[in-house]
């Protein structure tokens, strides 16, 4: 049985508030000032599905898991290189890119705009796929924002929950996201940064993968049991 982690300095616990509420404050603000309109509904649906998530994590996370948050703040020491570069690239450049196109689609109208149905449907899902990755988050204690052994923290392979559906459910929740994040937008246009960012990830899921199979023990043979890293059935 795991011991009790220790509670993180409140300093961690004050830096991970803080740039989750930056985040989405400097999201919005970028949103609606490229569009340069409030009336948008795709706008305040993006902010909607950001705020229901953050409220959730804290909910989840702060009464018996704060130390994860203290883990998941910032860029950990032994990240590996190539994940120096591809973790901003998913995680900060790609949904940047998101929502320039996406505002700038609402200013100039480059795109007609999804049917209600869909944008609703979109919206939903996109909250579900968030919810995804919180689980998959709660599940696994290891769930960093970057690629590392975590030998400080007694790293071992999480099998359970998401865990048992595929290798990388976070991934997962991720991918199905950003595909998403273009028609609650309401913005077709927004689909090239939303592919990019989705390619990179699977990139990414693919080193990640790569890595633990060589260095995490017992992953490989997690591994011949769940077959599928990212799409279940596909790959």
């Amino acid at each position: 049985m795991e011991s009790t982690p220790p509670r993180p300095p409140v300093r961690d616990l004050i830096r991970w508030g803080v740039k989750m509420l930056a985040q989405l404050v400097v999201f919005g603000l970028i949103l609606f000032l490229v569009a340069g309109r409030l009336n948008w509904r795709g706008g305040w649906a993006f902010i909607l599905i950001g705020a229901t998530t953050q409220v959730l994590s804290a909910i989840l996370f702060l009464p018996k898991h704060a130390d994860l948050i203290a883990e998941r703040s910032k860029m950990q020491a032994n990240t590996k290189p190539w994940d120096r570069v591809l973790a901003p690239l998913v995680s900060m450049a790609g949904p940047l890119a998101l929502v320039l196109v996406g505002g700038l689609d609402a200013r100039f109208h480059w795109s007609a705009e999804p049917p209600l149905w869909l944008f609703l449907l979109a919206v939903v899902v996109g909250l579900g796929a968030s919810i995804f990755v919180l689980w998959a988050m709660l599940t696994n204690r290891f769930f960093a924002a970057t690629v590392r052994i975590q030998e400080d923290r007694g790293h071992h392979v999480v099998d359970s929950g998401p865990y048992a559906i595929v290798r990388h459910p976070g991934y997962l929740g991720a991918v199905v996201y950003d595909l998403l994040v273009p028609l609650v937008l309401g913005s077709w246009s927004a689909f090239i940064p939303a592919v990019v960012t989705v390619a990179l990830t699977f990139v990414r899921t693919a080193l990640e993968d790569r890595t633990l199979q060589a260095e995490l023990s017992g992953y490989a043979q997690y591994a011949q049991r769940i077959k599928f890293r990212l799409l279940p059935g596909i790959w």
